[in-house]
């Protein structure tokens, strides 16, 4: 049964643009429809890491039939076949980042993956291009994610274009 889902896409190494768009053809390869693709966004980095270069962010919607786990192998195996090592610093510089944000009503919970995303609602980054795509959009819970723009609006993030 085809879901909709949202992915988040990062890249603060290389030429950050061509990543995000490798990275969408290449998941097209791999049982995911990308059916739209938000703006693209300039944005600070966030987290223990923050001497490294500003990221590109941008999100897209989904329609898969792969399992929460199976879509985030995907994911990785995107991320490596773009250059990304396995083990790097967590939340340190990458030539691309794939990030399972939502899928359908979906919660889940393992060590690899938690559905929605724990931090979907704590990143303007995240917000603005899931709110692009969709301005109703809501957590299975029914929180509204317009709602939450507001708690996040001290974070840097600056139109940059379409990819």
């Amino acid at each position: 049964m085809s879901e909709v889902g949202y992915l988040g896409l990062g890249s603060n190494e290389g030429d950050r643009l061509a990543n995000l768009r490798a990275a969408r053809a290449a998941l097209e390869t791999r049982g995911i429809e990308v059916t739209a693709s938000s703006s693209v966004y300039e944005t600070a980095p966030q987290g223990d890491v923050t001497e490294q270069p500003n990221f590109l962010n941008a999100c897209l919607r989904i329609h898969t039939d792969l399992d929460p786990e199976s879509l985030l192998d995907a994911c990785k195996q995107v991320e490596r076949d773009l250059g990304r090592p396995s083990g790097g610093v967590r939340r340190g510089p990458r030539p691309i980042d794939v990030d399972v944000l939502l899928l359908g009503e979906r919660e889940h919970r393992s060590e690899r993956l938690t559905l929605p995303h724990a931090e979907v609602t704590s990143r303007r980054f995240v917000l603005e291009p899931l709110l692009e795509l969709d301005p109703g959009l809501a957590l299975p819970d029914g929180t509204r994610l317009a709602e939450r723009l507001g708690a996040v609006s001290d974070q840097l993030v600056e139109p940059f274009g379409r990819f």
